[in-house]
């Protein structure tokens, strides 16, 4: 019965030191980068949307979780100026694209895990778009108070389906991609 005791209790303290061992730490939004890159047959077009609020979650040293807001209504774009810039903004901020009047944010909540070499992480997260909920898997590298990754998401997954090719026929040199990719720098 003494056995049993000492054991319950090193269960007990070995859950309390593992359960105190993870820290999350909140994600600087103001330093943190969202690029974006979307393509379509005649070229492609890049921007910046903004990160609302993000932490990732450590247990130690080691990456164990993380959860982030984007703010959908602050997608710009970057190689364009002037009305070719506003009617591009304006366009994806609509409901065929973003839907920015009702879907405000997007969040992104990391799931699973799996560690690989040099501080780098393969993550299945699940990304919410447009309120549909899809996982995304990719590698993210976590280096002193900077995490990096690169996110490939297929927006018709979000029902974003606007001159995407694999749904409609016929749109030639008007077919965008349906994928298309996020460079992100998260600074904590």
């Amino acid at each position: 019965m003494k056995n049993l005791k000492s054991i319950a209790l090193a269960l007990v303290t070995l859950v309390t030191i593992s359960a105190t061992a993870q820290k999350t730490v909140k994600v600087d939004a103001s330093k943190s980068k969202i690029n974006w890159v979307g393509k379509k047959v005649t070229g492609k077009h890049e921007g910046t949307v903004n990160l609302k609020e993000g932490a990732l979650i450590f247990d130690g040293k080691k990456l164990v979780g993380g959860n982030f807001t984007v703010d959908m209504t602050s997608i710009a774009v970057t190689d364009l100026q002037g009305g070719s810039k506003a009617k591009l903004e304006g366009h994806l901020k609509a409901d065929d694209f973003f839907g920015t009047d009702k879907y405000e944010t997007s969040k992104l909540v990391f799931k699973k895990f799996a560690a690989k070499e040099n501080n780098t992480y393969t993550i299945y997260a699940d990304l919410t778009i447009k309120d549909k909920t899809n996982e995304v898997v990719f590698d993210i590298i976590v280096k002193d108070n900077t995490a990096t990754a690169e996110v490939v998401i297929d927006r018709t997954k979000y029902g974003i389906e606007y001159n995407s090719g694999s749904i409609f026929d016929g749109l030639g040199d008007k077919a965008i991609s349906d994928d298309f990719t996020l460079n992100v720098v998260l600074v904590f």
